[in-house]
């Protein structure tokens, strides 16, 4: 039986797959294609996140989009310095969500 993914994967899973012995079909990605396959990874863990209940789960779901963040930084050249220095200026301009804010509607004007 044959189940497709056509997905990124880590760099051991193949490895994994073997051991199970299962024989896994693994192509190299092209530079060019893989910032498009980590955005779409991210968005695969977050779903992953947002279903996840227990805190196991969560910690699990949230390292590996740290681990994603870290190589989409590695892959456009971005240091995490460099990340971390923007979270603090967007932190400082617009605040972090310690205190629970949810916005249900704005009345808006011309000033807005």
């Amino acid at each position: 039986m044959k189940k497709v993914y056509n997905k990124l994967i880590r760099d051991k899973i193949p490895e994994i797959i073997v051991a199970d012995n299962c024989q896994p079909k693994i192509r190299v990605l092209k530079k060019s294609e893989m910032l498009t396959e980590l955005k779409k990874k991210v968005l695969e863990e977050s779903k992953e996140l947002f279903e996840s209940d227990k805190k196991s789960e969560i910690i699990n779901e949230l390292a590996d989009i740290l681990e994603l963040i870290d190589a989409i930084a590695e892959n456009i050249n971005i240091e995490t310095k460099l990340l971390k220095t923007e979270q603090r200026v967007k932190r400082q301009k617009r605040g972090g969500f310690k205190n629970r804010l949810f916005l249900e509607y704005v009345i808006e004007n011309k000033k807005c």
